[in-house]
């Protein structure tokens, strides 16, 4: 089985315990999903999810 290759997301700032991390499996296919502070624990999810989550903060925050 090969290693997942994580991505650190375009929104995390610099390095440490604020960052979080996403890879894809697309023969799945699913995202995973891990916070930097934890990296022990991952969320997975499929990418129709994530992307309603992703619309759904966004147009409820706006990032800067």
């Amino acid at each position: 089985m090969t290693e997942p290759h994580w991505q650190k997301s375009s929104f995390s700032e610099g390095a440490g315990d604020n960052c979080v991390y996403v890879t894809a499996n697309p023969a799945a296919p699913v995202v995973h999903l891990q916070e930097s502070d934890n990296p022990a624990t991952t969320l997975t999810t499929t990418p129709k999810a994530l992307a309603a989550l992703i619309r759904t903060v966004a147009s409820a925050h706006t990032f800067g």
